[in-house]
Formats: structure tokens, sequence, C-alpha cells
């Protein structure tokens, strides 16, 4: 049995186990529950021998998250127990981001002692990426405007808050709150609470750390970027003398870092398939049906961003070969989607566009400040998210009073962090300043790992491109490393044996 045939075999079983499933849910037929268990099995197990004789991690993790489903469908309660190895894949992910972030900018900026194009760098990455977030914003309103989603919702009974969950919910947006630095509201389920509503001053303030020690334990990412900046301008600002030891330092930091998140990337498939069975183990299947407009304008209004502001910036901007990027982009993306967090697929993300042909010091400089400024997924659901809020609970907007929530989101949207569901803290702030109840927001709440797996995904295509982008503003985006790019020369592939 070779690759070929065990792939043939997968594609076969997949195609059965889909015409069963139709057959039986249809009603045309009653198969049974437990023929349909057993040919699901079949291809799981047959997906993993081929990822066997693939020997790709992005194929373990593909695999991964199909089994990680199949374990949330099948068994529900002990998918629950699996989350102990998404959180530790998280945790070994989030030790790299701070010394990888640090060497590879310093490196990147005292090693070529060209401040000025540090500069030029930073305005035409923030002038890029405050244009695709307003497309992204506008698109957004529109879809949402399009498909009416929140007209006339019903609560489902599972998602209304009765006396008894009150503090259930109450303690879940709370850790929510806590785990973003926010201060927790009285009143919290009475009134929608008094979230942090800064001012554009504030953010500008939080750019710039006043520890970085605390920066790096909070995993603030943009002070660790302006810190490691500032860090490489004065570097490169000393004579060769004193600033060879430090940049021989940093350099050996940032290639073992790399090893270190290769080595790290061998547990990937064991935590993604942990937090999607997870997920599907306590969202279930069905949930889909209670708010399956919701979602499907959301999934729409991100194909329709990809697809239409995306897709052109790649081909006629930027100008790369496009199946060769998907290729680039392809495990970061799957690593993202499954964790709900840009933070899991930053390592990666930076590693791939290095060897897509990306210079070091525009990529570890355009990704991560794009972590901030440049969330595209995030923008365009917390303008939908909005407005579906006001239409759920029977309030008409003007196309005027839509503007000035899409103004207000261009700015508290740059303070998401790249973490799962801190996009609900920034809503919440939203929903508060122009009076919108809190229910709807308890119903988003409940489907929103869902919305955050496509969300975040976009953020990281949108962030990787923008590197790109960047890169060929510059001069200095390699052609024939992107023409040559495999998986092979990025992927920590297993061994031979």
């Amino acid at each position: 049995m070779n690759k070929r045939n065990v792939g043939f075999s997968a594609f076969i079983l997949f195609t059965i186990a889909v015409l069963l499933h139709l057959v039986h849910y249809e009603g045309w037929l009653t198969i049974g529950e437990q023929p349909l268990f057993i040919i699901r099995w079949l291809l799981i197990t047959n997906l993993v021998v081929f990822a066997w004789f693939k020997k790709s991690l992005t194929t373990w993790i593909l695999v991964a998250m199909a089994l990680g489903i199949e374990i949330g469908l099948d068994f529900r309660e002990f998918s629950q127990n699996l989350q102990f190895l998404s959180k530790i894949f998280l945790r070994l992910v989030k030790t790299i981001v701070a010394p990888l972030l640090f060497s590879t900018l310093v490196v990147g900026i005292a090693s070529h002692s060209n401040l000025k194009q540090v500069g030029r760098i930073g305005w035409k990455s923030l002038l890029y990426f405050e244009v695709v977030t307003t497309l992204a914003l506008v698109i957004g309103l529109v879809f949402i405007n399009i498909t009416q989603a929140g007209k006339g919702i019903a609560v489902p009974e599972h998602l209304e808050l009765p006396k008894s969950n009150e503090k259930i919910f109450q303690q879940k947006v709370i850790n929510i709150l806590d785990s973003a630095g926010a201060d927790i509201p009285e009143g919290l389920i009475n009134k929608l609470p008094d979230a942090p509503g800064k001012t554009w001053q504030d953010h500008i303030i939080d750019i710039f750390p006043e520890n970085i020690i605390k920066s790096i334990y909070e995993g603030n990412v943009l002070p660790i970027v302006v810190f490691s900046v500032v860090f490489g301008i004065a570097l490169a600002l000393l004579n060769e003398k004193k600033k060879k030891p430090m940049l021989d330092f940093t350099e050996s930091l940032a290639e073992t870092m790399f090893k270190f998140t290769n080595i790290i990337m061998y547990f990937a498939p064991f935590g993604v398939g942990a937090a999607i069975a997870v997920t599907v183990g306590h969202l279930g299947i069905d949930i889909l049906k209670n708010l399956f407009l919701l979602l499907a304008t959301l999934y729409l209004a991100l194909f329709a961003f990809i697809l239409f502001v995306l897709l052109p910036i790649a081909l006629w901007i930027a100008k790369v070969p496009v199946k060769k990027f998907i290729q680039a982009i392809r495990e970061p993306v799957s690593i993202a989607f499954a964790t709900t967090s840009s933070d899991s697929a930053l390592p990666k993300a930076l590693e791939n566009m290095e060897k897509f042909g990306v210079p070091r010091k525009i990529v570890s400089f355009v990704i991560p400040t794009g972590y901030t400024f440049n969330l595209d997924g995030t923008t365009l659901y917390l303008s939908l998210a909005s407005i579906f809020v006001a239409q759920a609970a029977g309030i008409d907007l003007s196309i005027g009073a839509q503007l000035m929530i899409g103004l207000s989101l261009m700015l508290t949207s740059k303070g998401v962090a790249a973490v799962p569901r801190a996009s609900l803290v920034i809503l919440i702030a939203t929903a508060d300043s122009f009076n919108f109840p809190i229910w709807p927001i308890m119903a988003i709440y409940g489907i929103d790992e869902l919305m955050d797996m496509a969300r975040t995904s976009v953020n990281v295509i949108g962030n990787t491109l923008a590197s790109c982008v960047i890169a060929r503003w510059e001069g200095e985006f390699d052609d024939e490393k992107a023409k040559n790019f495999s998986e092979a020369s990025a992927d920590a592939v297993v061994g031979e044996g």
C-alpha cells in the first residue's frame, strides 16, 4: 500500500460516508447510528494512515482537526477533558512570541543600518492597514444590511438567561474582561457593563511600554514591537565593535527561536485536534440551526472580503504566485482556525513568509504590527455584529448612525488583543456607547467560537499578505523564493524513520 492508494481509498470512504449520512438524515432510508459511526471512524483511520505516508505537519494538523470533530461529536463529555492539550500548545507558543519578535526585529534593523527604511516601512504599513481594515468594515456593514440577520430574531431557549444561570454567564464575561486587563463593572448582568471606553489618547499610550517585562508577561505585542524597534535603532547607531556582540547574540537567538518553533510544532496536531474536539463537544453541530443566518452572513462577508479585496491585492499589488502563497499560509491559518488565536499562528507565519521571499526585517515588523492595526476579520466581524445587536433589539439605525458605529470601531478594533474572545470586550463597549441591550450579545457569545475561527483565520491571511505587499513596495520581494516555496522547506517535516 502506498500514499496514492491510501489517498484514493480515503476519497472513496469520504464519498460513501457523505452519501450514507445524506440518505439517513433526509429520511430516504433508515440506516441507524451504528453503521454511520463505523463508516466515520473507518474514514478517520484511513486519514491517519494517509498522514503517516504523507509525512507533512500540515497534513497531520488537518487530520487532527477531522479527528477532533469526530471525538467532539461522538464523545462530548470526554472531549471536554482534552482542553488541557490545547492550553499546553497555546502556552508553548506564547513563550516564543516575545523573544522571536525581539530578536528578528533587532537583527532586521541593526544589521542593515538603514534607519530611513524603517520609517518608510512603518508609514507604508499603517497606510495599507487603514485602507484594508476600512474596506473590511464597509463589507461587514453591507452584508448585515442585505441579510438583515437580526430582524425578528427569537432567542433560542438554551441561549436565554434564566436567573439560575446569571452568575454563570456573568463569571464568563468577567473572565474575558479580566484577561483583557479591563476593570470589572458592577451590575454586569442587569445593564451593559461599563466596558473600558478608551479614548484615542489611551490607545496611543498603550502602544508604548512602561515596563517591557510586564508587556511580555501580559502578551501585549505592540509594546514589544516598539521596544524592539527602538532597541534595534539604538544598536544600529553604535560603532561596529560595540554593535557586533549584541548583533551576534540576537541573530543566534532568532535562529534558536525558529528551531524552538519547529520543535513545538510537533505538538501542534495534538493541541489543534484537542481545541476542535472541545469546541464541537461544547457547542455541538446543531447550534448552526439556531443562528445560521448570522454565521452565514459572517462567513459570506469574509469570503467576499478575501475574493474582492485580498485576492486582487495578491494578484496586482503584491504580485505573488497565489498557489504558492496559499501553500505558505495553509499551516498558520489552520492553527489559527483551530485555536481561535492569532498568536498561536505568529511563529509559523513569520517563518513561512521569510521562506516565501519576504525579508526578515520586513516580515518581523509588518506581521506583529498588523496584529494590532490590521485585524481585517475582527474589524469586519465587529461591524457586522454591532448592527446585528441593534437589529435583534428592534432598533432601526440610519446610514449615518451605522457610519458613526463604523468610525468608532475603526479606533476601538485597534485595541483587540490577538487572543480568543477578546473582541467580545470591544463589542460590549460599542453596544454600551450606543445604548444597545445585552441579550443579543449573549446569543452571539453562544456561537462566538465558531465565528472566531473564521475571523481569526482572515486576520492571519491579511497580515501575511500585508508583509508581501510592503516587501513588493520596497522592491525587496524575492520572486525566486516564492516560486520555489514548498511545504518541505517550511514545515517541520516528520522524519522518514
